[in-house]
């Protein structure tokens, strides 16, 4: 099995970037634990802070792999191309968020994604992409 996490804007800065909201680990140190878990997958992490990559990522991938976890980060609540891109692919996305979006700014409580996307997990920290790996094995 293949996957891709595909971290949108920020994500870069996990460990960093507001604690209080998105923990003290950087994702790296992450990814290496979820690679030990699921020996079974083959895992790749791609990270952009720009949208026209992530809708190539996307495009590039979206009919060889069995699985994207994507996490746009603000552009889940903006981008209309990140979303049709999702749609437009075969492969099954899962939509992740580190924090429950739904007890943020109200901007945030809209997800261009998700129509597209198989599920959407949030508000679980870094475990999200644990539970979203999961839900695409």
């Amino acid at each position: 099995m293949k996957i891709i996490i595909i971290n949108g804007p920020n994500l870069n800065l996990l460990g960093k970037r507001e604690p209080d909201v998105y923990g003290n680990n950087s994702f790296e140190d992450y990814f290496s634990q979820l690679q030990f878990k699921f020996k079974e997958v083959q895992m790749e992490y791609f990270q952009s802070n720009i949208e026209g990559e992530i809708i190539e990522k996307i495009q590039e991938v979206g009919f060889s792999y069995d699985g994207i976890v994507l996490n746009a980060a603000a552009y889940t609540h903006t981008s209309v191309g990140i979303g049709d891109a999702v749609k437009a692919i075969e492969t099954p996305v899962v939509e992740v968020h580190i924090s429950n979006t739904f007890k943020r700014e109200e901007f945030r409580h809209v997800s261009y994604i998700s129509a597209g996307a198989k599920g959407v997990i949030l508000g679980f920290g870094l475990q999200s992409y644990d539970l979203a790996i999961q839900s695409l094995l």
